[in-house]
């Protein structure tokens, strides 16, 4: 007879905040919006979801989905931003503007140069509070980046104390005792620094920012102006990181198969036929290219 486990306790606490978070952010929309009409400001409520998006986005809870892939994907926590203000396309733009900053972040031997997690879901936020457009909201959404490195490295430290819980634990032969102190200790400081800190931005920054904005354009408007100029220069920068990726080697050639097509097509080909067309000349290029550079250093031995 086959044995069935337990799914032990972190698997029923993911499933029951995953249902809980997904609930909350569904309503959160209509619940929010005041008369259909977006607000300007952030309430404490607001704050908090925010807040709690952004631990979210950072843990391993709503069944593994919320992570790297998911949540933490500014594209994806401007559109939850959006629904938790009221108006989800407004979030969204915001949102895919700063994800293309970050279109080639990569975060490589435990170092991040800046977290798109807390820019998306903090940026978007203040960015739907304070009025900005989506140029605008990418130069906001940089600065925070670069101030979630600090909650990212602070995480990694600590968390390194609770490795050795673990290993203490391991020593006395205490199974369970390693399975929590691999999750239950972690998540509780990461809960702490993560969702207090992203609470407390949107909701006391928002004012802030709708009254700096307000003097900045009648005092002094082409620092708004400057930041809608750095906003369409800035996703170059995530873009070109994704290009150094693309052009390498026998590559090239099917980048600019992929941008003609688009071009002389006028928009008749989405972006959809193209990623379908890139998928079979991807195919076609490993089947036919992919076994040379074995068999040449075969040769060579």
């Amino acid at each position: 007879m086959m044995r069935v486990h337990d799914p032990g306790p972190a698997a029923k606490v993911a499933a029951l905040v995953s249902v809980g978070v997904l609930a909350a952010l569904a309503f959160a929309g209509p619940v929010l919006a005041q008369d259909g009409t977006p607000t300007v400001t952030a309430g404490l409520l607001q704050a908090a979801l925010v807040g709690l998006g952004y631990y979210l986005s950072n843990s391993p809870w709503l069944f593994g989905n919320g992570g790297f892939f998911g949540l933490y994907r500014p594209l994806v926590a401007g559109l939850f931003v959006g629904i938790i203000f009221g108006d989800p396309v407004k979030g969204a733009e915001i949102g895919a503007a700063i994800n293309l900053l970050y279109i080639g972040f990569i975060s490589a031997g435990g170092s991040i140069p800046a977290d798109p997690s807390v820019a998306g879901w903090v940026g978007t936020a203040l960015a739907l509070a304070g009025g900005l457009d989506a140029s605008a909201g990418i130069a906001l959404g940089v600065a925070i980046g670069l101030l979630g490195t600090i909650i990212f490295f602070t995480r990694m430290s600590v968390d390194a104390v609770f490795a050795h819980w673990a290993d203490d634990r391991a020593e006395r032969g205490d199974i369970t005792g390693v399975s929590r102190m691999n999750w239950l200790p972690p998540q509780i400081f990461l809960f702490i620094i993560s969702f207090f800190p992203a609470t407390i931005a949107v909701y006391a920054g928002a004012p802030v920012v709708q009254d700096a904005i307000n003097n900045l354009q009648a005092n002094a408007p082409w620092v708004l102006k400057g930041f809608q100029i750095a906003g369409g220069l800035l996703p170059a920068i995530g873009i070109a990181l994704n290009m150094r990726f693309i052009f390498r080697g026998s590559v090239i050639p099917y980048f600019f198969i992929g941008y003609y097509v688009s071009v002389l097509s006028g928009g008749a080909v989405n972006i959809v036929a193209i990623a379908i067309i890139g998928a079979a000349l991807a195919a076609l290029h490993v089947t036919f290219l992919g076994s040379r550079p074995m068999q040449a250093k075969g040769a060579e031995a």
